[in-house]
């Protein structure tokens, strides 16, 4: 809808096709039902990508505060939670009427339920068309941009439609993966499932401080589903379960406590207890040797698991991975080898961090095709 509005106000001629029966399901779902639209924190480095500098070109040219810009236009109201997310005061169906409204403004034919089935190019009238055979009709333009998301929540319509067509017109597809997504932990912790700690999650050289929930299948939380987006199967992840407390200059060795009793202090009773149960002694602390209190120390700031897997496209918030960015152009988002053919959004090799900034992505890349297509 984003390139759909620019594309429209430029005069071209545009004709919105999805296969749903209704507009914009994810947003409607995002946020706990108020779309967390934007971060105010927007940079490049809360993206992944295979070319980390492509998103920049889009992001500086359709910031946060245009869009916050079209949220004043329709008197939308918003409020600013924490680490910079923006959401709707009210409902993300405000969102979806918002840009509804744009783009019927601008003149933008919408064409829903409409399965796709073949996109080929033809030379048509003396110039080059795009021609997609739907259950609707036979469409044909000079321009196609395709938006169809990743792989993420397959019960809303999520299709690797967008891939195929890549790939197609061969443009490269890069390994995809799920992301934002809960991580399973062998058996689970059943006896820790509804706990949550403020930690410091790190993996691949990145680390994220929010909060982790222990689960019956492994472990969720903002931190965790952070981290998720940078690990591969057989990594470790280290967790800082005392952010606040570096080195054991905290652990009072006078203290004649139980260790789990001393730490329930600064962890959730049933943590600590499991810490002492699973890889540390249970005595009081006035017992321990300087060796021994180094080693707690370790234990608890770098608490590793080794997660078995993750919860699936069911569970992730979005795909990392897509439409190679090496194939595209970061000014216009048109492929370099097949003039007319655009890919923006999440089918694209660009994944943002939790917290806004994959809506973020989704403007400002259909906005720049929007002005080109």
């Amino acid at each position: 809808m984003m390139c759909a509005i620019s594309a429209g106000r430029r005069g071209r001629r545009v004709v919105l096709l999805d296969h749903a029966r209704k507009l914009a399901p994810k947003i409607k779902i995002s946020g706990g039902g108020r779309c967390n639209f934007t971060n105010i924190h927007l940079g490049s480095e809360h993206f992944i990508s295979e070319n980390p500098d492509f998103c920049r070109s889009a992001l500086a040219r359709f910031t946060p505060s245009d869009f916050l810009s079209c949220l004043r236009t329709h008197s939308i109201s918003w409020h600013e939670k924490k680490l910079g997310q923006l959401f709707c005061d009210t409902s993300s169906t405000a969102i979806i009427s918002m840009l509804k409204q744009e783009c019927l403004e601008a003149g933008v034919e919408f064409r829903l339920g409409h399965e796709v089935s073949d996109v080929r190019r033809e030379c048509l009238a003396g110039s080059g068309q795009f021609v997609l055979e739907t259950s609707g009709g036979v469409f044909c333009a000079p321009s196609l941009v395709v938006a169809s998301g990743g792989l993420s929540v397959p019960e809303i319509g999520a299709s690797p439609i967008g891939y195929g067509i890549a790939e197609k017109f061969g443009l490269r597809v890069t390994r995809l993966k799920p992301g934002l997504v809960p991580l399973t932990v062998g058996s689970g912790f059943p006896d820790l499932s509804g706990i949550s700690v403020d930690c410091i999650a790190s993996c691949n050289g990145m680390s994220f401080r929010e909060s982790a929930l222990f689960t019956h299948r492994g472990m969720s939380g903002p931190a965790i589903l952070q981290i998720s987006s940078y690990w591969n199967p057989g990594d470790e992840i280290e967790l800082d379960l005392l952010p606040d407390h570096s080195g054991f200059s905290w652990l009072d060795t006078t203290e004649k406590l139980l260790l789990s009793n001393f730490l329930s202090r600064f962890l959730p009773r049933k943590l600590a207890q499991y810490c002492c149960r699973t890889f540390l002694a249970d005595k009081p602390l006035n017992q321990y040797s300087q060796k021994e209190i180094a080693t707690v120390a370790d234990k608890l700031h770098a608490f590793r698991i080794r997660p078995s897997g993750t919860e699936g496209y069911r569970k992730a918030e979005v795909t990392v991975g897509g439409v190679s960015t090496h194939d595209l152009s970061s000014k216009t988002m048109e492929a370099r080898t097949v003039p007319g053919l655009f890919f923006i959004g999440e089918v694209v090799d660009v994944t943002g961090h939790l917290g806004g900034y994959n809506f973020q992505w989704a403007w400002s890349s259909g906005f720049a095709a929007g002005q080109h297509a």
